[in-house]
């Protein structure tokens, strides 16, 4: 039966894969009939094709390696210098130019000169480059807000799920009380396992973030107003200082930091509760955040990925995953032992966590990536202003298949980088438990 799951998880994430290659390439494919560029093929993945069929002027079609997918558009590059499409170089640096520049002139018809991509204004051409991650980033945000104001997520609420016997400190990696440890000043109080405070000395609370800052900012004498079977008490606690986790600014624990502050000595109740609106679209916004700061951080995690994938190195939780990894998880997912609704929020959220980093990894500004196409279109924009200002001749379109050794270059350090985590995934992967 594991295995069964393990198979469905992975089947399934292949499918979400598969769509939301298929959806980012939909945005690139209708942006561009929309601005009257000719679009010969639609493909979801690489290498053999599997199936296709022509439809008008675009055959649309599957291919056999589902690591991506593209659109063909005619004249993706402006002609050379001399104005030809066809050249030859001795140069291999010079000949990779020209070899890009007339693959983007392939099946070029009688008509198409007035439909080539470069010959759009520049803002046009920014949209249709756009268009393709921006499709990720509504499934993922669609996805987000669906789960959060529907089914939602793990909260700590007020309600006392376990009441402290004594005073430990934090940074002690101890959890059995010694006989020079104090009680609990919640167990003085006579708080009991399923109370919900209600308010802390006389001002309400209702979530967990502000009674745990009321907490840490008091020391000595406090009341809490607490429900217990349908009746409301108010009980009186004497708050000590001790050492706990420090927070940040978002009210999240900093890892391995300690600070002193005032101390009760209960756990919160942990419950799955949708979120608003507000709370969903900030709550994502962290999540846009936390993406960015991966992204940045990337080239500082390969270390600990070599040492993970090629030496005795652990696998860090934060550690990048693939799309093997990920199909991975998804086989785990399919076999926590929780409630269904559980299970199909979590696949999801892994959805969307995926279409977010598609997202974010395409608009890097770096050729071939679809953010170095839209870098080339603002550039060739800003000359052609210059230019206007100064009253200089048109510059004309800005030569993106000159910058394709550098794109070759990005493109070997991604298949490595791609390579390193294929490897880490298969022999020391990330796991969910």
């Amino acid at each position: 039966m594991t295995l069964l799951l393990t198979i469905l998880g992975i089947a399934l994430f292949a499918v979400g894969l598969l769509f939301s290659i298929a959806w980012h390439e939909l945005g690139h494919l209708s942006t561009a009939k929309l601005f009257g560029i000719r679009v010969p093929q639609y493909m979801v993945g690489f290498g053999p094709t599997l199936w296709s069929r022509r439809k008008g002027e675009t055959e649309y079609g599957i291919k056999a390696i589902p690591m991506g997918g593209y659109i063909r558009m005619i004249g993706m590059f402006p002609p050379g210098e001399d104005g030809r499409i066809e050249a030859r170089s001795t140069s291999p640096w010079r000949g990779m130019i020209e070899d890009a520049r007339t693959a983007a002139y392939e099946e070029l018809q009688p008509g198409d000169e007035k439909r080539l991509f470069y010959t759009r204004k520049p803002w046009k051409r920014v949209i249709v480059m756009f268009a393709g991650p921006f499709m990720n980033l509504i499934l993922a945000v669609a996805i987000f807000l669906g789960i959060s104001m529907t089914f939602g997520f793990a909260t700590q609420t007020t309600e006392v799920a376990g009441v402290q016997k004594c005073v430990i400190e934090q940074s002690e990696d101890r959890d059995k009380c010694a006989e020079s440890d104090p009680v609990s000043p919640a167990r003085l109080a006579g708080l009991r396992t399923g109370d919900r405070i209600v308010a802390f000395n006389g001002k309400p609370v209702d979530d967990w973030a502000a009674l745990s800052d009321r907490i840490r900012d008091t020391i000595g004498p406090a009341t809490l107003t607490v429900e217990r079977d349908g009746e409301k008490k108010v009980l009186h606690a004497d708050l000590i200082q001790n050492t706990v986790a420090a927070k940040d600014s978002d009210g999240e624990v900093i890892p391995e930091k300690f600070v002193p502050a005032g101390y009760l000595g209960f756990a919160a109740k942990t419950e799955i509760l949708p979120l608003s609106f507000v709370d969903s679209v900030d709550r994502m916004g962290g999540m846009l955040e936390n993406g960015v700061e991966s992204i940045i951080a990337l080239p500082a995690k390969i270390p600990d990925l070599w040492d993970a994938a090629f030496g005795d190195g652990e696998r860090k939780d934060d550690s990048p995953v693939g799309v093997v990894g990920a199909a991975r998880i998804s086989g785990e997912v399919m076999n926590l032992d929780v409630p269904t609704q559980n299970i199909v929020a979590s696949f999801l959220m892994l959805l969307a966590g995926f279409n977010l980093s598609l997202f974010l990894f395409n608009m890097l500004p770096l050729l071939p990536l679809d953010g170095g196409h839209i870098a080339g279109a603002l550039w060739e924009s800003v000359r052609r202003k210059v230019a206007r200002l100064f009253r200089r001749p048109d510059p004309g379109p800005f030569d993106v298949a000159k910058l394709m050794p550098v794109a070759y270059v990005v493109a070997g350090v991604f298949i490595c980088f791609t390579l390193l985590v294929l490897v880490a995934d298969i022999v020391n992967p990330v796991k969910i438990s």
